[in-house]
């Protein structure tokens, strides 16, 4: 459905190189060149600079780069849409998701999605959740599930379910020993969160601040970039963390981590869904955020009672 003079000219845009759009359009590198050649004839503008073997987008390249971007998008939306229309529901969805989601809540709603419509490929990128909002601004997903802030005014955000980031400590700590804990302890241990640029880490860090910690004041001996190794360096005695609950259902099953109620602090936040400004999706992400919010229901409070 995409027209194939601007398909042409947004691969060689992708790849900045004829021999390898014309690889992955299966044509002939001349059979390239004059497709693009013939466009800018049409508009009337040059669409790449041409420096020996080296290609780069003009200014008008970059603004036709963005268009075709939007337009293969769009194609690619009718096309699945109109596949529902004939009971065809297929393709490929590409889906972010920050990384404590990737690990402990998507592939349950993916499972089920994919019981559904097996017809359908799922390709997922993980990553914290300022890549995730990346991926999306840049075109490489079309729909994103996230754990913090989205921090952008182009990009609308939809609540999907309801998350608690709790204080969690080895079982034989002096934490896990005493009931509710004063915050103020906190400055006294060893401190393990998320990278910066993790949802995870920036609902901590403003939580802690609403209860007068600074982050600045606090001993962070350690920094990681996943859930796993924050629960593992914990289990471990290395300090103390911020853990999601959604997180912890095996290992507070097992004995091996405890969760520590602290005075005035909780930390709660939603999981949420997040697409570029304008019609909400259609294809194959439309049809993924009309049954995430039928499955809403079923995922509940992250392991309720797990104290």
């Amino acid at each position: 459905m995409e027209p194939i003079r601007l398909r042409v000219f947004r691969i060689v845009a992708e790849e900045l190189s004829f021999t390898r759009a014309a690889e992955r359009l299966f044509l002939t590198q001349p059979a390239v060149t004059m497709q693009v050649k013939n466009l800018e004839e049409e508009l009337g503008l040059r669409l790449f600079d041409r420096t020996g073997q080296r290609i780069v987008l003009t200014p008008a390249g970059r603004i036709l780069d963005d268009y075709t971007k939007r337009i293969a998008a769009l194609c690619g939306d009718a096309e699945r849409d109109l596949a529902v229309l004939k009971g065809e529901t297929r393709g490929r969805l590409a889906l972010g998701a920050s990384t404590t989601i990737a690990q402990y809540l998507l592939p349950r709603l993916a499972g089920e999605f994919l019981a559904a419509f097996p017809a359908i490929q799922f390709s997922i990128i993980s990553g914290n959740t300022s890549d995730i909002v990346a991926a999306l601004a840049d075109g490489r997903i079309g729909l994103g599930l996230i754990e913090g802030p989205a921090g952008r005014s182009d990009v609308k955000c939809e609540p999907f379910v309801e998350d608690e980031i709790v204080l969690v400590t080895p079982p034989a700590h002096e934490f896990a020993a005493g009931g509710e804990l004063d915050p103020a302890a906190l400055k006294a241990a060893s401190i393990i969160l998320r990278e910066h640029g993790s949802g995870t880490r920036q609902v901590v860090e403003e939580a802690l601040k609403r209860a007068r910690l600074d982050t600045r004041g606090l001993k962070i001996t350690l920094e990681l970039d996943s859930t796993e190794s924050i629960k593992s360096a914990i289990a471990a005695g290395l300090g103390v963390g911020f853990v999601s609950r959604w997180a912890l259902g095996k290992e507070i099953a097992l004995g091996l981590l405890r969760t520590v109620p602290v005075k005035g602090l909780r930390i709660r936040r939603h999981f949420q869904f997040v697409y570029l400004q304008g019609p909400a999706p259609g294809g194959l992400e439309g049809e993924f955020l009309r049954f995430a919010a039928v499955k809403r229901a079923d995922f509940g409070e992250p392991h309720d009672g797990l104290l």
